[in-house]
Formats: structure tokens, C-alpha cells, sequence
């Protein structure tokens, strides 16, 4: 089971949406997705909307991040949506257990604690004091002379009293009247990103996505993943591929390695050296997440290979944007 949901993680890391959305965690722009309420559509993302481009992918695609074990969710709120009409715009009524009115009245039951009567709050009134009906002596501390003992409701239309009402439900766009039983209620959930799905994300695809972006909206033409042909004949993958238009010919290759350990190896360096020599591409960089080796970064001379080390994607962004302009 576990193998299949990194699996199925993994995939998912490939897709753009997910990358897009993934990197507003690994940038620390958001720490928790939480729903925002429409009072016409009721909770929404509007973030995650912006990502997927339409209200009804939105839940699908949170729910596939949850069952990967990408992404863990808590109880947020839960929504009632009308059964008649699909509607949120709902009003909650308490309502008579008798007749099922909701014009019913709630008064505070108090208690005298000396001779122990009790009657609602409204017949102890006595101009502005508090006189217990009873022995007639004048209620002063709280909690010392009376208590409060609760509530007490009475009807308006049936004149019954009781002390807990029923919960009733009114839909404000259809006027339909409906009951608990009948109300269609959604669980509403707050999104983070687990642990492990962060560390996993760290490492490759996520971080490429917000780096295409930024090469895009600097005027470059790019691919990601691209695929260029060597001169043996052999397609070779690199996980950016940006052109120059300004300069005929000119193409870039970008790889991104990383590693949970304390540096990248040498073997995404040799990796990468054997693609663009087959290809004869000369300009080369190795993205390396947090650092490279010194074993790697000599090969990396050695190759002509222009390395970039990064802790995140901003500094990723940051060190690129430095050379490309160059």
C-alpha cells in the first residue's frame, strides 16, 4: 500500500497544477489552506480555483492530494445545503416542540436561593430591581441571593412553554421548510502539506514548476520537461529547456538534482554532461537542492557546467535570474 501511494505521489508531483500548488507551501506563502465562505456558493478555495481554473475541479483535486497522503485536512466547519434547491443561504430556526413555531420567546430561569422559588428572570423584575414574587425580599448578589437555573421558552402562537426548543431549518431562496433528517450536510476541511509529501516535493518537480514560471514570464520561450535529440540519434530528457528568441539558436538546459542529505553527488553532474555533450549544448546549468559536493563541483568545471546551489526555490529564482541576465 505505501509503495503505492509514493507511487501515486510521484505522479502527482509531475502534474503542473500540483507543482503550482505545492510550491505556495514550500515558499512558506501559505502554511494551511483554509476555505473562504461564499454566501451563494457556500466555502470555496479560491487559491487552489485560480491553480485547477474552475469551482468543480477544485474538490477532486484536493481530495486525490488527501488520498495520496500528500496533503493531511482537519474538520474546518460543516455547511448545510438546502435538499430541495442545493442552496447554502440557510437560516437556522428554533422552534416550538409542540406546534413547530419559531416565534417563541427565551427568558432566563432564575432560582431564589433562601426560599428556593423560581420563575423567568421577567417576574422577578420589579422596577429596577430584582424582588423574589414570592417572599418579596430583594435579590442583590449573584450567586450569593439567586442563581441562574437555565432557560425557559414559551410558544407565541400555542402559548405552550418548554425548555428546549427544536432546530428547524429554512431555505431562503426556495422557502422550503425542513427538518435535521432531511438537511444535506458536507464536511468543509483546512489542508496542510504532511511531512514527508515535503520533503518529497522538495526534491524535483515542485521546485521546477515555480523556475518555469519565472523564465516564462521573462520573456522566454520554455519547455519542461523537454526532449532534445543527440547526435546519436537518443532523445534526451532535461527538466527545463529555454530558448533565446533574441538569439538565434541559443538554447539553455537546466537539470535540478537534490538530495536529503547534506549535498548532491556527482552523478547528476555526469548525468547531465553526458546529455549535452550528445546534443551539443554548451550552455548547461545543474540546479543543485541544497548544495553540490566537491567532488561535484570540480566535475561540474571540469564539464563546463554552470551549477547553482539553492536551499529553496527563491533562491533558486534569485541565482538564475543573476546568470541569465548576465
Amino acid at each position: 500500500m505505501q509503495k503505492t501511494e509514493k507511487a501515486e505521489r510521484l505522479e502527482l508531483y509531475k502534474d503542473r497544477n500540483t507543482q503550482v500548488f505545492l510550491s505556495k507551501f514550500l515558499s512558506n506563502e501559505i502554511s494551511e489552506l483554509e476555505p473562504v465562505y461564499d454566501s451563494k456558493l457556500g466555502y470555496r478555495y479560491p487559491m487552489v480555483e485560480a491553480i485547477v481554473g474552475d469551482t468543480a475541479s477544485v474538490e477532486p483535486f484536493l481530495n486525490r492530494l488527501y488520498e495520496a497522503k500528500v496533503l493531511d485536512r482537519k474538520l474546518y466547519d460543516k455547511i448545510i445545503y438546502c435538499p430541495k434547491c442545493g442552496s447554502v443561504n440557510i437560516s437556522i430556526r428554533y422552534c416550538c416542540p409542540y406546534c413547530k413555531s419559531f416565534d417563541i420567546q427565551r427568558s432566563a430561569l432564575i432560582e431564589h436561593v433562601k426560599c428556593g422559588y423560581m420563575d423567568i428572570e421577567e417576574n422577578f423584575h420589579k422596577g429596577n430591581k430584582l424582588v423574589c414574587p414570592k417572599c418579596h425580599e430583594e435579590l442583590k448578589k449573584p450567586d450569593v441571593d439567586y442563581r441562574k437555573a437555565g432557560v425557559w421558552c414559551n410558544c407565541k402562537d400555542c402559548n405552550k412553554s418548554f425548555d428546549i426548543p427544536v432546530t428547524g431549518h429554512f431555505c431562503r431562496d426556495c422557502h422550503m421548510h425542513f427538518s435535521f433528517e432531511d438537511a444535506v450536510i458536507k464536511d468543509v476541511y483546512a489542508y496542510s502539506l504532511r511531512e514527508e509529501a515535503k520533503e518529497e516535493a522538495s526534491s524535483g518537480w515542485v521546485i521546477i514548476a515555480p523556475i518555469r514560471d519565472f523564465l516564462t514570464e521573462s520573456g522566454f520561450k520554455v519547455e519542461s520537461p523537454a526532449f532534445l535529440k543527440g547526435k546519436s540519434g537518443a532523445n534526451h530528457m532535461f527538466d527545463i529547456v529555454v530558448y533565446e528568441e533574441s538569439v538565434k539558436g541559443k538554447i539553455t538546459v537546466i537539470d535540478v538534482a537534490t538530495s536529503t542529505e547534506n549535498s548532491v553527488s556527482e552523478q547528476p553532474v555526469i548525468a547531465l554532461f553526458a546529455k549535452i555533450f550528445d546534443v551539443s549544448q554548451e550552455n548547461a546549468y545543474l540546479i543543485a537542492i541544497p548544495k553540490i559536493s566537491e567532488n561535484g563541483k570540480k566535475m561540474a568545471e571540469l564539464y563546463n557546467i554552470q551549477i547553482i546551489e539553492a536551499k529553496n526555490q527563491k533562491e533558486v529564482i534569485k541565482a538564475l535570474k543573476e546568470k541569465m541576465e548576465r
